[in-house]
């Protein structure tokens, strides 16, 4: 878009500041909505001058790839609002839809007793919503062993395993690591921490977690449990998924009406350890 008041080609500053200042004057004038949609560059921010993102009143993100069914709605900026509101929708045939309870299209709903997987409560702004975690442990084959994950840091799972390999004698020489987020969605929340860890053990020692349990904490460099933020929201997301039990930092802070679902405080990775593998530990 370009404005015949300003001679400067379409694109330069003084052009998109008086096309803009145009369409917010229309939409102040008017009641009328206005959206402006641009590029946004590889890091993810919006081409072209700051003074575009100074001027309007929003700024929204429309988040997602080809390889995820979801999408997110995230505001960066909100003048008259808060910005720790997030919309989720999810890409079908038709296009997009809305999902009003994600945890149910990220959680399997299999009730059978399978290795390596367990649940945490994750908070996206302020909506929580439950994922399931996947892990793989197995004999290294090329001799080097590997390190993946998909949705999940992977330098914080290094730092994971390397605290395992400390406080729980988790030997780490000769094996692969894989761990998969389903739903295709990235989580960046330490407070998936713990549920990594048990999905990873649950793996490696052959045992099945019980689909009723779910974990959020934080896995400190010593190997302590550490409490999360908003913690009371995925608690009450939790239970209001059905689930039983859930396992939290022993000085986390919930401050919660009765309800039915149980609360485990646990202190350090080695409770955890006893608490679940403690019959297959040599």
């Amino acid at each position: 878009m370009e404005s015949e008041i300003i001679p400067n080609s379409a694109g330069s500053v003084s052009q998109i500041k008086q096309t803009a200042s145009e369409l917010i004057s229309f939409a102040k004038i008017t009641n009328i909505p206005v959206f402006l949609i641009g590029h946004i560059t590889k890091g993810g921010d919006i081409a072209g001058p700051k003074i575009l993102e100074h001027m309007v009143d929003t700024v929204i993100h429309f988040e997602g790839d080809t390889n995820n069914i979801f999408r997110i709605l995230r505001a960066k900026k909100n003048r008259f609002g808060p910005t720790d509101e997030i919309g989720i929708y999810e890409m079908v045939s038709e296009g997009l839809k809305g999902v009003k309870n994600p945890s149910e299209l990220l959680l399997s709903n299999n009730k059978d007793k399978l290795i390596g997987q367990a649940i945490g409560p994750t908070v996206e702004g302020i909506r929580p919503f439950l994922v399931e975690i996947q892990a793989l442990v197995s004999s290294a084959v090329y001799g080097t062993p590997q390190r993946s994950s998909t949705g999940f840091n992977t330098k914080r799972l290094n730092m994971l395993l390397a605290v395992l390999e400390k406080k729980a004698g988790f030997a780490l020489g000769s094996k692969d690591v894989f761990i998969n987020i389903t739903g295709g969605i990235s989580i960046d929340d330490p407070a998936m921490d713990l549920a990594v860890i048990i999905a990873i053990l649950s793996s490696h020692y052959d045992i099945s977690i019980n689909s009723s349990f779910c974990f959020a904490a934080e896995i400190g460099l010593s190997g302590e449990l550490r409490p999360v933020s908003k913690i009371n929201l995925r608690v009450q997301e939790a239970y209001k998924l059905g689930f039983e039990s859930i396992y939290v930092a022993k000085n986390s802070k919930i401050e919660l009406p009765k309800t039915g679902i149980k609360i485990n405080y646990m202190k350090e990775i080695e409770d955890v350890v006893k608490k679940f593998f403690s019959k297959n530990i040599n």
